[in-house]
């Protein structure tokens, strides 16, 4: 148990009021004198110095006058953003905690190994009664390819290479990371792409982000590869992907996110056949590795540290 001095209060929006009370008993482990409130009964909003929050009301956390850093409850910050009245002096943190990514090279591994070994058509021989054998090639013998080598990215890529996958890894910047093939920047995606047999999307939500992998990017994947989607929606326009699909250059998709979530009842993608739907589950850690990267960051932010994950305007993430 960390312990330190003064009282502090953080009002909460992540599960909504019930979630309430497990909140207090997870800070209270690390942070004793760290008061939590519910955003609905958040009491005099001058005394707040920290807000943990998903998808808070427009406008309301620059009526706390004394706010010291907003927390997203997750990975993602557009959430905050979206706000026009946001304080944008007020630092922001990204909640990352190391589960969220060994689950997401969990989800990452299923899903590559799921498409390697051509489970969807298994699958599909099986509804049809269909007895047919398949001869895939050797994990070695397949160009896995992940965008975004950011924390998630890199763990994912380690899990790849343990599998025996060949794989290569595109980001910003370049990155360094044994035994993964590395590309940067706008010049080198299209190659990147190119010598892809599966390619995984991971990047944040940025602007040069946003339909980055849209009908021409689509277009340079090696016809017959696969793409996973588990970065957001809007990095993989779906009615590009649709049509690469049913051209057949894309062979299947795997997509854990989506443009509008929840995806719409009439959204074709629910009853594509080429097409796996999962709902935004590649990675959801606890509550507890949340509280625990939360009340780390609160303490370092405190003692005059830059949490790992704080939100970069320049970057956009």
């Amino acid at each position: 148990m960390v312990t330190s001095s003064g009282n502090r209060v953080m009002v909460v929006k992540s599960g909504g009021p019930t979630a309430i009370p497990e909140w207090r008993v997870l800070f209270k482990e690390a942070i004793p004198d760290l008061e939590i409130r519910c955003w609905t009964e958040s009491g005099a909003l001058a005394d707040i110095d920290y807000a943990m929050v998903w998808e808070p009301e427009p406008g309301r956390l620059a009526r706390m006058p004394n706010l010291r850093l907003i927390l997203s409850s997750a990975v993602g910050v557009e959430h905050i953003l979206a706000d026009p009245g946001l304080p944008r002096h007020i630092p922001i943190l990204r909640t990352v905690p190391p589960e969220a990514a060994d689950q997401m090279a969990e989800f990452v591994s299923w899903a590559v190994l799921h498409l390697h070994r051509d489970i969807p058509t298994l699958q599909q021989q099986q509804r049809q009664r269909i007895w047919k054998f398949h001869d895939p090639p050797l994990a070695r013998d397949r160009r896995v390819g992940i965008l975004g080598m950011g924390m998630m990215g890199r763990r994912c890529a380690n899990a790849l290479v343990a599998l025996g996958f060949d794989v290569a890894g595109w980001s910003r910047t370049r990155r360094s990371i044994p035994k993964v093939r590395a590309y940067a920047g706008a010049c080198e995606l299209r190659p990147f792409l190119e010598s892809l047999d599966i390619a995984v999307c991971l990047l944040p939500a940025t602007p040069q982000t946003q339909g980055i992998l849209g009908a021409d990017a689509l277009r340079w994947l090696k016809k017959g590869a696969c793409i996973v989607n588990a970065g957001r929606g809007q990095q993989v326009p779906r009615l590009d992907l649709l049509a690469a699909i049913d051209s057949g250059h894309v062979a299947w998709a795997i997509l854990d996110v989506f443009e509008q979530e929840p995806l719409a009842p009439e959204d074709p993608l629910w009853t594509h056949s080429r097409v796996i739907v999962t709902p935004h589950v590649a990675s959801l850690p606890s509550r507890a590795s949340r509280a625990r990267f939360v009340a780390d960051a609160i303490l370092r932010f405190e003692r005059g540290e830059r949490p790992v994950t704080l939100y970069d305007p320049m970057l956009g993430y």
